[in-house]
């Protein structure tokens, strides 16, 4: 395997990659994206493994077979892969463009940027419609303050699981890393939700997400005090809010980088939520913040992802440095 400073440099690669590039249309209308496949796998299985007349401690152990098939599968692919790769000219750039497709930095932007964008340009139906796409709760139960909310909230939580914590993982790993990561974590996003269908099926996964994402959510966290820099923000108060209020949240990591940057941006974030299926009543981050917010404040938190992403480049840079 690459030795860990000079994998830092391939995951630098990775994220200046993905900054450029994104996710290219052209590409994806002609081959599947890694996480398409790993979706159907999983959709698959959820049909088959999952059904009702299954008991629930049945229904558990398929779970924890999916989950543990999905990991152990990816890893299995990810080295196979990465030890190919090694071996041919230019296999190291290579294993960049691989990672940089599982990195979401720029499509991240694009998509909170979309619904800053059509608040702004075409009121509130247009910022519904926009947030439904990046979050599961009901757009209608959304006014413009939380449409805006909404999409901060997203920036922030997928700052931490699409591009912090598959960077950690692809740096600690490479490639057996990071493709392990997004196939736990599309599991997550599939089947571990506590609703009466996935209560018990995703379990499994849920928990090994929650594993998984613990170290990559605190790091956001940090990433985006750093951040509040750039919106002319001192870190002392994101700091001071990510410590307070993080656990109040009902995810043991969503809560780091969310208080975070509620403390950025000084606006109160989480609360009570209506999903599709269910409602949520939970506390405030930073309670004593705005509770209104509008497409200027997801302005300021792009603004601060941005910075955040740069201060991780460079960290990575400055760690591969050898002594």
């Amino acid at each position: 395997m690459i030795f860990f400073d000079h994998m830092l440099w391939i995951v630098v690669l990775a994220l200046l990659l993905d900054a450029l590039l994104g996710d290219p249309d052209w590409l994806w209308k002609r081959f599947p994206h890694p996480v398409t496949v790993i979706g159907k796998a999983i959709d698959w299985t959820d049909k088959r493994l999952n059904t009702n007349d299954l008991s629930s401690q049945v229904r558990r152990l398929n779970g924890l077979l999916l989950t543990g098939s999905l990991t152990v599968g990816a890893l299995a692919i990810g080295y196979i892969m990465q030890d190919l790769l090694e071996e041919i000219p230019f296999g190291e750039v290579l294993i960049a463009a691989l990672g940089a497709i599982l990195i979401a930095q720029k499509s991240l932007y694009e998509h909170v940027a979309a619904v800053r964008d059509a608040l702004r340009t075409n009121g509130l139906e247009a910022g519904r419609a926009a947030v439904s796409r990046i979050v599961g709760r009901n757009p209608q139960a959304l006014d413009e303050s939380g449409v805006s909310r909404a999409a901060i909230e997203s920036c922030a939580e997928n700052f931490s699981d699409g591009v912090v914590a598959p960077v950690f993982w692809f740096a600690l790993l490479g490639l057996p890393g990071i493709l392990a990561y997004k196939a736990i974590n599309t599991a997550d996003s599939m089947i571990g939700h506590k609703t009466e269908r996935y209560q018990e099926f995703g379990w499994a996964s849920a928990r090994l997400d929650d594993l998984v994402n613990l170290p990559a959510s605190r790091l956001a966290g940090l990433l985006i005090c750093v951040g509040a820099f750039a919106v002319g923000t001192a870190p002392k108060k994101a700091l001071s809010v990510m410590m307070s209020d993080a656990g109040q949240h009902r995810s043991p990591n969503a809560g780091w980088p969310e208080a975070a940057m509620a403390g950025a941006l000084g606006i109160a974030l989480a609360g009570p939520r209506h999903y599709a299926a269910y409602s949520v009543d939970a506390p405030y981050m930073n309670d004593m913040g705005r509770k209104s917010a509008s497409h200027e404040d997801i302005t300021k938190a792009l603004k601060v992802m941005f910075f955040a992403c740069g201060v991780q480049v460079l960290a990575l840079a400055a760690l591969s440095i050898p002594l």
